[in-house]
């Protein structure tokens, strides 16, 4: 998945051009959406593109019921919500879900946030204000999503073979927090490559600035498919 981690629409699509012919899931983040609209996703469906939404969506069940309902309407291929907002928000995002496809089968993948791979355990600890490890945590949001009826779950690749053997291998993981070999890892604080990753059994990887800021966008995203594919 390519994080289109841009402030609007015409950076996203000069990138889009570069990497013309790869396919690859596109990722719109909440910059992106919140300037560039729907009709962008939209756009990416046109052209397609399988679309990952990703905006977090925590609030009360029906608040969330309905923005769920708005974005299957749209036609994202996924989209999350965070965890931590409890297993009656979770159940009202596939209750929108359902309303919104009225019985049909063609159904986005419903994931939940965990906790972000920018959180390190002090930040959790301190900060956020739940005990414990990292690693239990995210166990915990995952088994109370899997509850709920979600289909994965958003994790740093570290905590996949334990989603794994606690939900299943069936059970989706989307990792971010990917960097190749030798890039900066900037904000975040729980990282592996993709290879690394992949090897670890997750479904998806999450890949922004080691692409889009890179010189040569498409050769960056090249070498990354090569480095997961020996």
């Amino acid at each position: 998945m390519v994080a289109l981690d841009y402030p609007g629409a015409a950076e996203a699509r000069q990138l889009i051009e570069a990497l013309k012919g790869i396919p690859c899931y596109m990722k719109v983040g909440m910059q992106l959406f919140y300037s560039a609209g729907p009709q962008f996703v939209s756009s990416l469906k046109e052209q397609g593109y399988k679309v990952f939404l990703d905006v977090k969506m925590h609030d009360i069940p029906n608040t969330v019921k309905g923005g769920s309902e708005s974005v299957t309407i749209l036609g994202v291929d996924m989209f999350n919500v965070h965890a931590a907002g409890g297993k009656q928000m979770m159940e009202a995002a596939l209750e929108g879900v359902d309303k919104a496809l009225n019985g049909g089968t063609d159904k986005p993948i419903v994931i939940g946030v965990t906790q972000l791979t920018s959180t390190s355990q002090a930040v959790m600890n301190e900060e956020i204000g739940i005990g414990g490890s990292v690693e239990e945590a995210v166990l915990r949001y995952a088994r109370l999503a899997q509850s709920a009826g979600l289909h994965g779950v958003v994790a740093s690749p570290l905590e996949v073979t334990k989603i794994k053997g606690a939900c299943g291998a069936e059970f989706v993981t989307v990792t971010p927090g990917i960097r190749p070999a030798g890039a900066d890892i900037g904000d975040q604080t729980r990282v592996m490559t993709p290879a690394e990753a992949f090897a670890q059994g997750t479904d998806y990887v999450v890949i922004g600035r080691p692409i889009t800021a890179a010189k040569d966008p498409r050769s960056a995203l090249e070498a990354i498919i090569q480095s997961v594919s020996q």
